[in-house]
């Protein structure tokens, strides 16, 4: 990647993920995302989330559901 493009991308990702140490920390709490909590029921609702699904925790949860179904090697 040549240095101006690399320094491009890192400015577009400061953007998009924000500054990380302003961010309260969530290690603390339980997920967002119920252990008992449906693919349908999560992806297939109309219904806005009652807050935020950190990136983390989402990407955790859809890898679980692709081994389950044999998607995710």
């Amino acid at each position: 990647m040549s240095c101006v493009a690399e320094l491009a991308w890192h400015e577009n990702r400061r953007k998009w993920v924000g500054d990380q140490s302003q961010r309260p920390q969530r290690m603390d709490k339980d997920p967002i995302i119920s252990w008992s909590t449906t693919y349908e029921e999560l992806l297939l609702s109309n219904r806005p989330f009652p807050e935020p699904i950190p990136l983390p925790e989402m990407v955790d949860f859809l890898v679980d559901i692709w081994h389950d179904q044999g998607l995710f090697d």
